[in-house]
């Protein structure tokens, strides 16, 4: 073999890893509820968009025992998403028990939060705020769909 083709093959080996390195980045993003009462940790695959939950829960039945890890999968509209760059947003309001995903590369937005009658994690469609010019929802009076001081419906401990 000559040399030209050898130190081709050494600098084409040496940008493997570099190539290689998208591979080894993290694939989730994790954010806990930012309900203060809650211990709830949702994730999101940073790629497809999709949103689950674990959270601390008590062993029924069994005193001074470690307790479990209760998890919720994907529900409605928190499966797999068009691929993209999602991530996930805590809102700062104590007594909220979701998060909001968000599409880095759209703007898009959704909330997501634990339905517990379904046992799942769920998400509002994907929206964006109107673009300048459209026409937009008046400033006061309550947003539509808005039915009280929290939209995520109440979250109660799960043995």
């Amino acid at each position: 073999m000559s040399v030209r083709p050898a130190r081709a093959l050494v600098a084409l080996a040496g940008l493997l890893p570099a190539l290689a390195a998208p591979a080894w980045a993290a694939s989730f993003e994790f954010v806990p509820a930012p309900q203060i009462d809650l211990n709830r940790v949702y994730r999101v695959d940073k790629v497809t968009g999709e949103v689950t939950s674990c959270q601390y829960g008590l062993r029924e039945g069994a005193v001074g025992s470690v307790g479990v890890t209760v998890c919720y999968g994907a529900g409605e509209g928190a499966s797999a998403q068009a691929p993209s760059e999602y991530g996930l947003v805590a809102s700062r309001h104590t007594r909220e028990a979701g998060v909001f995903r968000v599409n880095y590369r759209t703007g898009e937005m959704s909330i997501c939060y634990v339905q517990l009658q379904k046992e799942a994690v769920v998400c509002t469609a994907q929206a964006n705020p109107a673009s300048p010019g459209a026409d937009e929802a008046p400033a006061t009076g309550a947003a539509p769909g808005r039915v009280g001081p929290s939209a995520t419906p109440p979250q109660g401990a799960r043995p």
